[in-house]
């Protein structure tokens, strides 16, 4: 029990974007139509990874399970807003909270790994090419995923257990987009010190951690760059990684903005706004920036286009 002052609190009510009930509509259709271009979007580079036979490599690979994950992880928080912009505001269970900040953790997390992951096989193609084939072998990359997955897991385990074992009571109105754990945190009464040291930690696990392994592994590739003697070659090379390091800044800059800042005299509009990025803008983006921004990709864009006239004269 919270205390005998408090009212323990066993459902939330989400209130985002209801001070302004005339947004509703707009608002419902603009991120309905990017969730739309981000299941559309990302299916499709599923489906394109896994029939083109110039795609079966590593590195795509990986971006088919980030694309995977970003459907997932817009899923879990995009209906939900939706719900509330049609509502004017939306009841959820505690129960209900708890899972979708549980799955909300498990994807995030799974998508810091594999953007690591994909850094390192960038550093691996770079650095040591010749033993590209031996190191990246279809088992090691299946390793490397699964072991991506089940960390997300424990994760977002420790991390959901931890912060529903706090006390929630008082006003139980979220004004934010989803049950994240900044407007959890001010929901709480009496000692939760112990509770919240142990969500830091995990954060700083998973996210900085990664940002580590990215980072290093790009300072031996820009090492590796500058080694190359033509400018058409460090140019060719670098631009193997651009996709991915401008979905790496898209990613972990709005996360970074969110998480890892001083939260004293922070605007619940501003933090809204940055939710929304990382929540909605940047699964809708990644396919359009790795299609757009690689070669590879738009060339087998050609190809389906192509075969889908020819089916269609035929």
């Amino acid at each position: 029990m919270a205390g005998r002052n408090h009212t323990m609190v066993t459902e939330f009510f989400l209130i985002a974007f209801t001070e302004h009930p005339e947004w509703g509509l707009p608002l419902f259709l603009v991120f309905l139509s990017f969730y739309l271009v981000t299941l559309m979007g990302n299916a499709g580079m599923i489906v394109l990874i896994r029939k083109d036979h110039w795609l079966q490599t590593p590195m795509y690979f990986f971006l088919s399970h980030l694309s995977f994950v970003d459907i997932c992880y817009s899923s879990v928080i995009v209906p939900q807003m939706l719900a509330v912009l049609l509502e004017h505001g939306a009841t959820i269970s505690q129960a209900r909270c708890a899972a979708q900040f549980f799955l909300f953790t498990f994807f995030a997390s799974i998508d810091c790994y594999l953007l690591a992951l994909m850094a390192y096989d960038r550093y691996v193609a770079v650095c040591q090419p010749l033993l590209y084939v031996t190191i990246m072998t279809e088992k090691d990359r299946l390793s490397l995923v699964a072991g991506a997955y089940v960390a997300g897991f424990s994760s977002a385990f420790v991390r959901t257990v931890t912060a529903f074992t706090l006390s929630f009571c008082g006003n139980n109105e979220i004004n934010f987009i989803f049950c994240d754990l900044p407007p959890l945190l001010k929901l709480t009464c009496g000692e939760s010190y112990t509770q919240e040291v142990v969500i830091i930690v995990f954060a700083i696990f998973v996210m900085p951690a990664c940002i580590l392994v990215i980072l290093v592994s790009y300072l031996f590739i820009i090492m590796a760059i500058m080694q190359i003697r033509s400018a058409g070659g460090r140019a060719k090379t670098f631009s193997t990684c651009a996709s991915h390091l401008t979905a790496v800044a898209l990613f972990f800059g709005t996360l970074i903005f969110m998480y890892l800042r001083d939260n004293s005299g922070q605007s619940s509009a501003e933090d809204r706004v940055v939710s929304v990025f990382y929540t909605m803008v940047t699964p809708m983006l990644n396919p359009l920036i790795y299609s757009l921004r690689n070669k590879e990709v738009k060339e087998a864009v050609k190809k389906a286009l192509s075969r889908l006239k020819a089916s269609g004269r035929s």
